[in-house]
């Protein structure tokens, strides 16, 4: 996927089309975590659609939760959500940077 040191760089136009792969794929892995937690707080937390939108964005921000949990098996949802959310900001951050990291490194080692 990414050239490698005795390549030539690429063009800018082929360099923003990956970026742009890039972005497309960490959206998509924010989309489906936001997704899942809208679900997961909708049916196990019974909040409405748009409560569960709210605490499911929330948490995937790391702002924390807002409505009171009120079962155990929410709590249980909420807890694994918080830990996979940071995992998914992580995962989803570095999808979007590598494009822009992998650029500077090459250019960066490339021989004149």
């Amino acid at each position: 996927m990414y050239e490698r040191r005795n390549q030539p760089l690429i063009t800018r136009a082929q360099w923003l089309r990956r970026l742009a792969r890039s972005l497309r794929l960490s959206a998509a892995i924010v989309g489906v975590s936001l997704l899942s937690g809208i679900l997961g707080y909708h049916f196990w937390g019974h909040l409405n659609w748009v409560d569960a939108l709210l605490e499911a964005s929330m948490i995937l921000a790391g702002m924390g939760p807002v409505a009171p949990m009120r079962n155990d098996a929410v709590k249980i949802f909420a807890s694994f959500y918080a830990l996979f959310s940071g995992f998914v900001i992580l995962a989803a951050s570095s999808v979007a940077l590598a494009p822009v990291l992998h650029r500077f490194l090459h250019r960066f080692h490339q021989e004149k």
